[in-house]
This record gives structure tokens, sequence and C-alpha cells, in this order.
């Protein structure tokens, strides 16, 4: 049986594909393919509240061509959330419209509170200790989502308009910022320890480029020295020298500078990534979905 996951982001369009495997009644899934097309929304969306003709053009035959796979793999179920950049556009609804008509996918624009729910449903919190306490922490191209776990409980979540298209495009505001460390230090300050759990393209893209083995933790002090290794180089040299993606050269300094906030304000010397995302969480999500309620 195979499942699909498509993710409309901010800074690009993913379609996950995963083989369910049913073992002595433990469910578990294998990813089969996945495909990532940089549809950049979040410059529309963020700087116009709309998403432009050319970029709607762009969404709707990727779109397509995730319908034109999903039906190759005979994909039995799917889920298709749309984040940021299609909640603030004033047209999101429309796009939406045009997609089903179009690609016959149904897309569901996602709350921030929703899309965090989504991330942590990853389940990247298995291989870890369930005493301790973790804060999720999924930098996106238009919005970062945080959720304080203790002793495996949900404490608090909140999503916060902060991204790394919004930090580009000087749409980022000193008062979400503030907010945000504020929801941080107020959430946290009880909590000794805290270990922290990053999620997102741009994590998973820095953990490769520290190269710390597989399982082990990155330390904040090696995320800093990363981040200033990263910014002593110009855009052009990170995508020619360091052999970056063009969409993904700009946007990794941002999301630094948020995940680095972010530690030091919780006071977190290190951080796991499990290198997931979004698309496996929604996959969780639709196993969830389809076996409790078949059990």
């Amino acid at each position: 049986m195979r499942y699909a996951a498509i993710d409309v982001g901010s800074n690009a369009v993913r379609l996950l594909i995963a083989e369910i495997i049913e073992n002595n009644g433990s469910i578990s899934f294998k990813k089969n393919t996945l495909i990532r097309v940089p549809v950049r929304l979040g410059d529309d969306a963020f700087l116009d509240k709309n998403i432009s003709e050319k970029k709607t053009i762009d969404l709707v035959k990727s779109m397509q061509a995730f319908r034109n796979l999903m039906d190759v793999y005979k994909v039995t179920d799917y889920m298709a959330c749309a984040t940021s950049a299609m909640r603030e556009a004033k047209n999101g609804q429309a796009v939406v419209d045009l997609i089903k008509t179009e690609a016959n996918i149904d897309l569901q624009i996602v709350h921030g509170e929703s899309e965090a729910k989504i991330i942590y449903a990853s389940h990247a919190e298995l291989n870890i200790d369930k005493s301790k306490n973790y804060l999720y922490i999924d930098v996106g191209g238009g919005s970062t989502e945080l959720s304080l776990f203790s002793n495996g409980d949900l404490v608090a979540s909140q999503s916060f308009n902060l991204g790394t298209i919004r930090i580009l495009d000087n749409q980022d505001k000193d008062e979400t910022w503030n907010e945000m460390k504020d929801f941080i230090r107020e959430h946290t300050k009880g909590y000794k320890n805290i270990y922290g759990i990053g999620t997102g393209g741009n994590i998973n893209k820095l953990y490769k480029l520290s190269q710390e083995k597989d399982g082990v933790a990155l330390s904040y002090i090696k995320l800093r020295a990363l981040y200033n290794y990263l910014d002593s180089f110009s855009l052009k040299d990170r995508i020619n020298v360091l052999g970056l993606n063009q969409d993904r050269a700009d946007v990794i300094i941002p999301a630094c500078e948020i995940y680095l906030t972010v530690l030091k304000c919780a006071n977190i010397k290190s951080i796991y990534v499990p290198t997931v995302g979004m698309v496996d969480g929604i996959i969780q999500t639709l196993i969830e979905k389809n076996y409790t309620s078949v059990h």
C-alpha cells in the first residue's frame, strides 16, 4: 500500500510517496520517492499578499505532475497541505479551487497550530528519551513552529510569522521576534536541560554540512561556527563553491539566525536533527487516521 504527502510550502513544494509496512500490528513507512520543486510562493505572498499568475501556473503544473505520479504509483490515500504563503495570500482559496479543477488534488490550507501538530506527528521523538524536555523547532519560509514537550507530553505550542523568505524580503517584524522570545522564556523557565529537535529542509541541510555522525546532536557552538562559515561566502560562492541549490543558498542564512536565536533564548546547548519534515508528518497523520479507524 502506498500513501502520498504533498507539502506546499513558502520556499518549495514537495511530494513524498511512501510504502506502508505492516509488521505484527505495528505500522511504519519507507520513503519511496521524494520530489522537491522550487516554486517559491513566499515572495509573492509576503510582499503582495497575492500569488501571482506566473507562480500559480508553476504551482498548478507541479500539482498536475504530482497527480500523474500518484496515479502511476497507485497511491491509495494522500493528503496535501499548504502552509504560510497560502495562508497569507488573499487569493489562496482561488488557487486551491484551481488546483482541484486542473489537477484533481484537494489541497487544504492549514493553520500554524495544525502545521505544528503535523510536524511533530513525524515521530521524530521515537528514538529519544521520553523523560527529557524537548523543544521542537521547525523553520520554514514563512513561519516558525515551536512546540515544547516534557515527559512525552505537549506543554505549549505556537506558530510565529517568522520565516526565511520573510527575512530575505525584509518582511519580518521586530515585535514577532520579541513575541517568539517571550514565548520561549515564559514556557522554558521552569525546565532544566532542554534539548532541541530541529525539523525542515534548512536544518537537515545544515546537519549534513556539519558532517556530524547520524543520531549525534548538533551543538549550539558548532551551529554558530557553521553559520559564520556560510555567511563568509557570497551567495554566488555558496552555490558554486559549496554546491548548495540556488533556492537553498539564500534561505540557509536566515534559517541559521532563527535556530540560533531560539537555542540561545531557551538556553539549549544542542539540537537533534532527525532529518524529517512536514511530509513525514503527513504520512504519519494518514497512518493514524486510517489505522485507528480500521482497528
